[in-house]
């Protein structure tokens, strides 16, 4: 992997006893129950905290081919594989608390996170209370952080299906909360006057009003800047100031949790009019502009080192992209005019951009893209001479199809070119109106309305988590 990820090159983690080398010939056999398996070693050492541990340890075990796992269950077993292997498989009700169990007993870190990237609100209840019978700790906390974003539509079912101190544990959680930011430029000596726009608003969806969460640094700008949150902090990179558009070097940070400010480094190309994305604690500032070149590059941003490392070029130079997250993988949209739509994602183990999928339709100003669980939605203006009406088109990554969303996304004020899911909702918003839509086997359905962003121009929307004070009016 390349020196954004946590691991050597040869999978095993840095530093430390290592365990001996291994061949794809070198087989092991794992016999659960009454069921034998047999898999590459080096496949488990690097995906199992168990086998690293129990081929550094020198046991006699370690010069067996076969080993036999007791208090384990086949089923939980053969996710596993399946998941390491690179599978997706489908789980019930039954394959989620075998899957669970293995993956506590033997700390297999991708089951776990792959269990994760599919909590949803049908199987939040019975992951979150598995996880925590089993200790399964990262899981369990995931699965309460859903809950607790969705708690007025599962308060009756938590009730009866968690125990007490579950249950105090969600309800001591803090929610997610619809955050924007609009397009402003830095606040030079002359722009002053425009100070009282360049605020950070989250919504109170109690009394339906924006409350001002932070001012933006004075060096910062959010026009034509990529703007994002990775975990529960808020970055802004890029951007442009002055009519002629010249390029933002520095590079923010906010911080919720101390409700202040940071500087970052700034990517090794400067980029205004990008695409930025956060997945595991990493950054993607994805194309761009410079000097007014449309560019092709990407650069990855490691939060834990403060470092930028290039990444593979994008199949094609490409400005404000719509781009997105979902079960912890990136995609992005780029349009070939004057009708087609290519989703590309990025291939983290290979870093390589692969063609996911084509949309033919027509199109005009623009288009966004948003990611509820296995889904990717797909909005745009249209037919091409109507601005005021959204369409939207579901490609669903597990089947490869494409569905079109009945009903038109849209108002008499203006078309809805910014979404972010929480839960099983999805929150759009312009400056006349925040819609909130429940999503339901690839339907959005309308639940309420509340005060548009009290903003003119482009704007950004996220989530964030706030402590107790920052959520006071």
């Amino acid at each position: 992997m390349s020196e954004h990820g946590g691991e050597t090159k040869d999978g095993g983690s840095s530093g430390g006893e290592r365990y001996p080398p291994f061949s794809a010939s070198d087989k092991l056999t794992i016999v659960v129950g009454d069921t034998h398996f047999s898999e590459e070693k080096k496949l488990l050492v690097q995906s199992c905290d168990y086998f690293q541990a129990l081929y550094r340890s020198g046991m006699k075990e370690c010069q067996q081919d076969e080993i036999h796992l007791k208090s384990l269950r086949a089923r939980g077993f053969l996710i596993a594989l399946a998941v390491l292997r690179g599978e997706i498989p489908i789980l019930d009700e039954d394959d989620i608390v075998e899957a669970i169990e293995c993956a506590a007993f033997l700390l297999v870190t991708p089951l776990t996170k792959y269990l994760i990237d599919r909590i949803d609100g049908d199987n939040c209840l019975l992951m979150c209370h598995t996880a925590a019978t089993f200790g399964l700790m990262q899981l369990q906390h995931a699965a309460a952080l859903f809950i607790r974003d969705m708690y007025d539509d599962l308060k009756a079912d938590v009730r009866n299906a968690l125990p007490s101190d579950l249950i105090a544990y969600i309800e001591a959680l803090t929610p997610q909360i619809l955050v924007a930011v609009g397009a402003h430029v830095t606040c030079g000596v002359d722009e002053t006057v425009h100070a009282a726009s360049r605020t950070v608003c989250c919504l109170d969806e109690t009394s339906n009003g924006w409350n001002v969460l932070t001012d933006l640094p004075l060096e910062a700008s959010t026009s034509m800047a990529g703007v994002t949150v990775l975990d529960n902090k808020l970055y802004v990179v890029g951007g442009v100031h002055g009519v002629q558009k010249q390029v933002v070097d520095a590079c923010f940070c906010y911080s919720p949790e101390n409700n202040s400010w940071c500087r970052i480094a700034g990517p090794a190309q400067l980029r205004y009019n990008l695409s930025l994305v956060g997945v595991d604690s990493c950054l993607y500032a994805i194309g761009g502009e410079y000097e007014r070149t449309v560019m092709s590059s990407v650069e990855i941003y490691n939060t834990k080192t403060d470092r930028w490392t290039f990444a593979a070029h994008l199949p094609r130079p490409a400005a404000g992209a719509a781009s997105t997250k979902t079960m912890s993988r990136i995609f992005v949209c780029l349009w070939k005019p004057m009708e087609t739509s290519e989703i590309y994602e990025y291939m983290s183990g290979n870093d390589e951009w692969r063609l996911v999928t084509t949309l033919i339709r027509h199109q005009s100003y623009g288009h966004c893209m948003v990611g509820h669980r296995d889904d990717l939605y797909v909005m745009r203006n249209g037919p091409s001479d109507d601005f005021l009406r959204c369409l939207m088109d579901c490609y669903n990554l597990t089947t490869g199809q494409w569905s079109s969303l009945p009903g038109h996304f849209a108002n008499s004020k203006g078309s809805l070119f910014t979404a972010v899911a929480r839960g099983d909702s999805v929150f759009t918003l312009n400056r006349s109106m925040t819609l909130e839509y429940v999503v339901h086997q690839r339907n959005w359905k309308p639940r309420r309305q509340m005060k548009g962003f009290p903003r003119s121009g482009s704007v950004w929307t996220f989530l964030l988590r706030l402590p107790g004070p920052l959520m006071a009016p």
